[in-house]
């Protein structure tokens, strides 16, 4: 399960990766549940749920032009740890969030938690640079980053969603997808033994477009391993 990644940086990566404007303000270079990221999602027509902070929007050409036309693409502000529609409280919300930092693809669509959110298209990309992983091979978690193997950044598929509270307050959420990585050469051999392996959905270049206008029947398309020869794996040196 992933629970913390690195946000872009600088941040002329986000315009020149994925062609949204940078962030207004600062991202942390580590996100953790329940604190704030980034993500990118279709521009929003208007009466949509407003965003607690959405960035300069433009177009961006489609790679092999989807079924549908591709959609313009905003850089969204939200809390990292999706918070469904149906909490009652805010309480509730921060209870939830830290649980719902990933969502199985194989059950997006049956689960309380990320149904709604699956099935009304409100798919997102998460730009980071890596994420983290606890390697358990030596019997002790050592924290270990993954990244691609060019440095370049990387656009895992996620979910958002807007949830408004009794007293008009607003949080906007989002979450990671994952696949299963039993078979994974490089993702096996991470998170706790006996569990079974999972990995962020990480989308192939070109196919951002595709993803965040795909119809929810071929949406599950994208939801594959990415190539374990793409991908390097450090750990991480903690500081004396």
């Amino acid at each position: 399960m992933s629970t913390q990644y690195e946000s872009l940086h600088p941040a002329t990566l986000y315009p020149e990766a994925f062609h949204v404007a940078a962030p207004a303000s600062p991202v942390g270079r580590k996100v953790w549940p329940r604190q704030p990221g980034v993500f990118i999602r279709a521009a929003q027509a208007a009466g949509a749920p407003e965003s607690e902070e959405i960035e300069e929007v433009e177009e961006v050409a489609g790679v092999d032009k989807p079924a549908r036309e591709a959609p313009l693409r905003e850089l969204v502000a939200g809390q990292f740890g999706l918070v469904p529609r149906w909490v009652k409280s805010a309480s509730d919300a921060k209870l939830r969030s830290t649980k719902l930092v990933n969502a199985r693809s194989e059950t997006v669509t049956t689960s309380n938690n990320f149904r709604d959110a699956w099935l009304a298209g409100q798919r997102c990309i998460v730009p980071m640079m890596a994420f983290m992983e606890d390697d358990w091979r030596s019997g002790k978690a050592v924290s270990t980053r993954i990244a691609r193997v060019d440095g370049k950044p990387m656009g895992v598929a996620g979910l958002w969603e807007s949830w408004t509270g009794a007293d008009g307050e607003v949080i906007v959420s989002y979450t990671l997808l994952t696949v299963n990585a039993n078979s994974h050469a490089l993702m096996s051999r991470y998170q706790q033994p006996g569990n079974e392996k999972r990995m962020v959905a990480i989308l192939n270049e070109g196919a951002a477009d595709a993803w965040l206008s795909a119809r929810p029947e071929k949406a599950r398309e994208f939801m594959r391993a990415y190539p374990a020869n793409w991908l390097t794996a450090n750990p991480v040196e903690k500081k004396g």
